[in-house]
């Protein structure tokens, strides 16, 4: 008997989780996104689309049992829902920076552990968590966003030693700069500091430039449907030229890699030419 493979896309109402979705669908999956307000989705024509909140156990919990009542099984998790948060370190309280670990972090480890009962259930399982490039190499004025990505990168690494042993992959995918019209505006500080305010302002531009001129979401999707179909998934997958090339320069001496850092989000210019050392 030929079983259709039950998909769930955390965060897919829009930009990559969406791309991913559809993709699975393209590929004959049964496929279930979720979103924080499904209402005002536009892939339910497309496929389900599942109120979820990663924040919240109750929400999460809720959305597994939908899934086990709907599907009766769950063989691969895409955890792709997450936020954006730009701003310096100072700038970052405490409560802000929880709330991004909130959704980057323990929201995929609290759709995880209620998942895996499922996918036990189910055998050669495959999660999928979307990481991102921040997540190899540290982006200016987003400490803390980084650090949430560097954080699921340890997490994935060493989940995916755990669930071998029930024929579960784990990998984690690290895109580059994507481009996506359907993108959130990433969040920001309540409290700014003016002292930071030039150099933020040009590192910021450097990053949200990316989204009128990175890669397509389509090829991250791509990326996740290889994964899916592989029968021995890796750990790691870089997408996107900058995501394959700059973590390669950290062989480099630290002084190097951090000038070449500083110079591409213009860290060192001040009025009337870049900063002297």
């Amino acid at each position: 008997m030929n079983i259709r493979r039950t998909v769930v896309v955390t965060g897919a109402a829009s930009g990559v989780g969406r791309a991913i979705a559809l993709a699975m669908k393209a590929q004959g999956l049964s496929v279930f996104g979720t979103s924080r307000a499904p209402q005002t989705s536009p892939g339910t024509p497309d496929f389900p689309i599942v109120p979820l909140d990663v924040r919240s156990d109750e929400s999460v919990r809720i959305m597994i049992e939908e899934i086990r009542s709907r599907a009766g099984r769950l063989d691969v998790l895409i955890n792709n829902a997450g936020i954006r948060f730009l701003g310096a370190a100072e700038e970052t309280s405490v409560a802000e920076a929880q709330t991004i670990f909130e959704t980057n972090l323990f929201g995929v480890h609290r759709v995880t552990i209620a998942a895996l009962p499922l996918l036990r259930e189910a055998g050669d399982g495959r999660i999928v968590n979307i990481s991102s490039l921040s997540g190899l190499n540290a982006l200016p004025f987003a400490a803390l966003y980084s650090a949430s990505k560097w954080a699921l990168e340890g997490y994935s690494e060493s989940l995916r030693h755990e669930l071998k042993q029930f024929g579960i992959s784990v990998s984690v995918v690290e895109p580059g700069v994507i481009r996506s019209e359907g993108r959130q505006s990433p969040l920001r500080p309540d409290k700014t500091i003016p002292a930071y305010a030039a150099a933020e302002r040009r590192a910021h531009g450097v990053i949200l430039r990316g989204d009128q001129t990175g890669m397509d979401a389509d090829r991250v999707a791509r990326c996740v449907i290889g994964i899916v179909l592989s029968p021995s998934p890796k750990l790691r997958y870089r997408v996107g030229k900058d995501a394959e090339w700059l973590p390669r320069l950290k062989w480099l001496p630290w002084s190097l890699y951090e000038g070449g850092i500083r110079r591409r989000y213009g860290l060192d210019v001040v009025e009337g030419g870049p900063r002297s050392t």
